[in-house]
C-alpha cells in the first residue's frame, strides 16, 4: 500500500515562507514518486490533524524555532509518527549555535573563537559597558548573529568596533542572546550529510556582501559552484570536520555543515543546520544534483529512512 505522508511546513517562525516554499517542492516530488502526500500548514490543530489524517510518516521543512529546535520532533514522538531528521536531542543541541560550537570544539573541529552576549546581561549586568573588550579580545572584523536561529537572520559582519553594539541591539532582536566571533575570511563552504555520508562540497559566492537571507534566497543573488572548486584534500577535510559535527550532535538522515575555508585550507565549522531549506536555491539539492541524484531521489531517501526507522 502507498505510504501517506503529511510535509509539516509553514508555522509561525521567521521562516515561514521558505518553509512554505521547502513544503511545496517536497510535495510535488514525493507526489511524482506516487505517494498519498498531504501538506500541512503547522497549527493549533496539528496534533488533531495528525490524529485523524490515518499518516504513516512525517517529512519535516518546518524551518526556524520550532522545526528545528526539537519541538516538532517531541511532538511527533509524543503522538508516535516518524519523521525525516535529526531527532529532539540533536535537534535542540545544533540549534543552540553556543552549546553546539562547544561540543564541536570538542571534537577537535575548528570553530571561531567568540563570545556569547545575552540580553539579561545587557539589561540587568551592564554588559554594554563591556562590549569594547569584545574586539579587543577577538580582532575585527566580527561577525554578529543570534546564538538560537538560521538562515542568517540578524547576522552581520562588524568591521567598526564603535558599531558593534548596534550590531549586538540587532541580533536581541532573533533571539535571547548573541554570538559574536572572530571573522574567519576564505572560501563559504557547505557539505551536506545524508545518511551520515557527505556529499559533493557546495562553494557560496555572494555577489555583494554576506552570505545573508536575501543573498540565500533571492535568486541570482549568489554564485554557487557544486562540486565546489577546492583542491581534493580540502574537500576532504571539510567532509571530516562535517562528519565530525554530524556525530558530535548525534544527527542522523541529513544535515549540512556550513564552513568557512582559510587561505591555508583549513576548515572552520560555523554550524550544522538539522533542518536546512529545500527551495529552489537551497544547497542540499545542489549538492544531491553535484551526486548525481534528483530531487525526487532525496525525498524519497528520507522518507524511506524515517519509514525503516518507525516511531
Amino acid at each position: 500500500m502507498t505510504s501517506h505522508v503529511a510535509v509539516l511546513s509553514g508555522g509561525t517562525s521567521l521562516e515561514r515562507e521558505v518553509s512554505l516554499r521547502s513544503g511545496r517542492r517536497v510535495q510535488d516530488a514525493l507526489s511524482d514518486r506516487g505517494y498519498r502526500v498531504t501538506g500541512l500548514d503547522v497549527d493549533a490543530h496539528l496534533v488533531h490533524t495528525l490524529d485523524e489524517g490515518d499518516f504513516d510518516v512525517a517529512f519535516l521543512a518546518l524551518h526556524g524555532s520550532a522545526g528545528e529546535d526539537g519541538t516538532i520532533q517531541s511532538l511527533l514522538e509524543l503522538v508516535g509518527m516518524p519523521y525525516t531528521g535529526p531527532d529532539v536531542l540533536a535537534s535542540s543541541l545544533a540549534w543552540n549555535k553556543p552549546i553546539a560550537q562547544g561540543l564541536y570544539r570538542r571534537a577537535g573541529i575548528h570553530v571561531p573563537d567568540h563570545v556569547v552576549l545575552s540580553q539579561q546581561a545587557f539589561r540587568e549586568m551592564g554588559a554594554a559597558a563591556a562590549v569594547d573588550r569584545v574586539a579587543a579580545e577577538l580582532g575585527s572584523p566580527l561577525v554578529v548573529k543570534p546564538a538560537t536561529g538560521g538562515s542568517s537572520l540578524g547576522l552581520s559582519v562588524v568591521e567598526d568596533p564603535s558599531r558593534l553594539s548596534q550590531a549586538i541591539l540587532g541580533a536581541f532582536s532573533y533571539a535571547e542572546a548573541v554570538l559574536v566571533e572572530r571573522f574567519v575570511a576564505g572560501t563559504e563552504v557547505a557539505v551536506t550529510l545524508l545518511d551520515g555520508e557527505p556529499l559533493p562540497a557546495v562553494e557560496i559566492r555572494p555577489k555583494e556582501g554576506a552570505y545573508d537571507f536575501a543573498a540565500r534566497y533571492t535568486a541570482g543573488a549568489t554564485e554557487f559552484h557544486a562540486p565546489a572548486r577546492i583542491s581534493e584534500e580540502a574537500a576532504a577535510a571539510c567532509a571530516t570536520a562535517a562528519i565530525t559535527a554530524f556525530e558530535a550532535v548525534g544527527a542522523r538522515d541529513v544535515s549540512r555543515a556550513d564552513l568557512i575555508l582559510d587561505a591555508e585550507d583549513r576548515p572552520w565549522l560555523l554550524e550544522l543546520d538539522t533542518c536546512p531549506g529545500l527551495t529552489e536555491t537551497s544547497l542540499i539539492p545542489m549538492a544531491a544534483q553535484a551526486a548525481g541524484l534528483e530531487f525526487e531521489d532525496l525525498c524519497e531517501r528520507l522518507v524511506r529512512l524515517a519509514l525503516e526507522r518507525g516511531a
